[in-house]
C-alpha cells in the first residue's frame, strides 16, 4: 500500500469516529455530561479524569500504531532500519510497566473516593428528603411519606434540597435514571436501593428507564420538576386539596402491565412501599435503607425500624398471598 493511500485509510477512521463521536445525541447537548446538581457534578469529574487518565496510555499507543505501520510497512524503497536481532531493553520494560501502574492506582484512588462521597448526603447542611420509588410495568410510582402523597410518571421536587431515593420494584428489575442529576441505579423486587440526587437550580430534567424490562419499558420515562421550597411546598398542598387518595385497588390496577398517563393521588396506603419490598424480601436485610432518616449505628430507632421491618415481612409470609395483602396494611 502507497504512503499516500495509507494517509487516505488514515484520514477516512479518523473522520469516521469524529461523526460517531458528535452524531450519537438526540438533543442540543450530552445530558450525562451536563451536570445540574452536585451528585452528577461529581460524577463529571471522575469521568474527566478517567478521560485523561485513560488517554494518557491510549493516544500515545494509537500514535505509536499508526507511526509504526506507515514507518516499516513493507513496499519497495522503503529505509526503515530492521533489526531482528533486537531482544530486550530494561528502559522501555520500566516504562511500559511503571507508567500503567501509576494511572491504575490513580485511577483507583479517585474511583473509591468519589464511590463512597456519592453514598452520602450531598449537601449536610440540609436535612434530606425521602422519595420512594417503585418500578412497574411499565410506569414509575413515586410516593412522598413525609408529605403523604404520591405521584406516577411525574417527579417533583425543592431545589437546592438533597434528596434520598428508596428505590424498589414491584415488577422485573428495571433502572431508575435521572442523568443530568446523577448516575442510574437499579430497581430490583424484594430490595430497597439507595440514591441521593439533588437539583441545583429550579428546572426540567429527563428521567429514564435504562435497564430493559419488557414491551413498554421506552416509555417509561417522567419529568422531573425541581422547584424552589414555597413553591414545592404551595404544589404539595394543592395535590392534597385537588387530588383523589390512593387506594388499594388503585395499586393493584397500577401494578398491571401497561403504560399509563401521569397521575397524582392526595394520599397512599401508609406502609405501601415497605410492604412491597418486604413480600419479595426472603429474609434480606434492608433496614438501613428503609429508614426514613438512617439514624447512627447503635442508635435506639435503628433498632425499633429493624423490628417494625421484620414484624411486617412476618405478616406477609404468613399469609403467603401473591399480591399486596390488604389486612396487614391497616395494622
Amino acid at each position: 500500500m502507497s504512503g499516500g493511500k495509507m494517509l487516505r485509510h488514515i484520514q477516512f477512521w479518523i473522520l469516521a469516529v469524529l461523526g460517531t463521536v458528535l452524531l450519537t445525541g438526540c438533543g442540543s447537548e450530552y445530558l450525562v455530561l451536563n451536570p445540574k446538581g452536585p451528585v452528577a457534578e461529581t460524577q463529571y469529574n471522575l469521568i474527566i479524569i478517567s478521560t485523561i487518565l485513560v488517554a494518557v496510555i491510549i493516544v500515545p499507543v494509537i500514535a505509536l500504531t499508526a507511526f509504526i505501520v506507515y514507518r516499516y510497512r513493507d513496499t519497495p524503497g522503503n529505509k526503515a532500519s530492521y533489526k531482528p536481532e533486537w531482544a530486550h531493553s530494561t528502559t522501555l520494560e520500566v516504562i511500559w510497566w511503571i507508567i500503567p501502574i501509576v494511572i491504575v492506582a490513580l485511577l483507583g484512588y479517585f474511583t473509591v473516593r468519589d464511590v463512597y462521597v456519592l453514598k452520602e448526603n450531598p449537601n449536610k447542611e440540609v436535612a434530606p428528603m425521602t422519595i420512594q420509588v417503585t418500578a412497574l410495568d411499565w410506569k414509575w410510582m413515586f410516593t412522598y411519606p413525609e408529605q403523604n402523597i404520591a405521584t406516577v410518571n411525574h417527579l417533583e421536587i425543592p431545589a437546592g434540597v438533597p434528596i434520598r431515593f428508596q428505590v424498589s420494584a414491584d415488577a422485573p428489575m428495571n433502572s431508575f435514571w435521572v442523568p443530568e442529576l446523577g448516575g442510574q441505579i437499579y430497581a430490583m423486587a424484594g430490595m430497597a436501593t439507595e440514591l441521593y440526587l439533588q437539583a441545583d437550580e429550579p428546572g426540567t430534567f429527563a428521567g429514564f428507564s435504562s435497564n430493559f424490562s419488557g414491551e413498554g419499558f421506552a416509555k417509561m420515562q417522567f419529568d422531573v420538576v425541581a422547584k424552589p421550597k414555597d413553591e414545592f411546598d404551595k404544589w404539595v398542598k394543592e395535590v392534597k386539596g385537588t387530588t383523589p387518595a390512593m387506594t388499594k385497588a388503585d395499586y393493584e390496577e397500577l401494578r398491571k402491565p401497561g403504560v399509563t398517563d401521569k397521575f397524582t393521588y392526595s394520599a397512599f396506603p401508609e406502609g405501601m412501599f415497605e410492604e412491597i419490598v418486604a413480600k419479595y424480601g426472603h429474609g434480606h436485610d434492608m433496614d438501613y435503607v428503609m429508614e426514613k432518616n438512617p439514624a447512627p449505628a447503635g442508635d435506639k430507632s435503628s433498632s425499633e425500624t429493624s423490628l417494625n421491618m421484620q414484624h411486617m415481612q412476618h405478616k406477609i409470609e404468613s399469609h403467603n398471598m401473591p399480591g399486596m395483602n390488604h389486612s396487614s396494611m391497616n395494622h
